[in-house]
């Protein structure tokens, strides 16, 4: 049974008539939306980072704050949503900036669980570059514990994965937890 199919039946299941007008698309729409919610599992980190590390003697923290994620929880299969904040040291390469915000989208695009995401992302810089360290930390609201469940509004839930440096040195550490709470607005 393909996707539209299933979506047909989902309708029917719950006592829609999914060939009255407003529903007689949503099968493909449904299908296009999922397409590109788990769009990640057709990506490869691998191919996206190694087409821009370049080699550079830099030893200091680069941070990316704030970086938007979307994913779906794969227990509900419910948005969760929020912010990814990624931090290295090089050790002799960096990366393109604009493909941290790329690795956080493969693996968020993917049926997941915060707590491997934040995993999965460091894991994936940290192999590519082998920096000195690297520290990711994700800050997600969860519609499955806000829209049912404990129905919790304003709750939010924050991972941390640490390797190197960011893990064995509690002055990087702090370094990184304070740059994060620094609150600059460029524009």
């Amino acid at each position: 049974m393909n996707t539209k199919e299933l979506i047909k039946n989902l309708l029917k299941n719950y006592g829609e008539n999914p060939d009255r007008e407003g529903l007689l698309e949503t099968p493909e729409r449904v299908e296009k939306s999922y397409d590109f919610l788990m769009g990640g599992y057709k990506m490869s980190p691998e191919e996206i980072i190694n087409s821009a590390v370049f080699e550079e003697d830099i030893n200091e923290m680069v941070l990316v704050k704030d970086i938007e994620l979307y994913s779906l929880c794969e227990h509900h299969m419910l948005p969760f949503f929020g912010k990814c904040h990624i931090a290295y040291i090089p050790n002799g390469k960096i990366i393109g900036l604009s493909k941290l915000p790329r690795v956080v989208d493969i693996f968020s695009r993917r049926l997941q669980v915060q707590e491997r995401l934040t995993q999965q992302i460091a894991n994936a810089i940290h192999d590519a570059l082998n920096p000195q360290g690297v520290g990711v930390i994700i800050e997600a609201q969860h519609l499955c514990m806000m829209m049912r469940g404990v129905e919790k509004q304003k709750s939010l839930t924050t991972t941390s994965c640490m390797r190197g440096v960011f893990k064995d040195d509690s002055r990087t550490r702090s370094e990184f937890l304070t740059l994060l709470r620094t609150g600059t607005q460029i524009l």
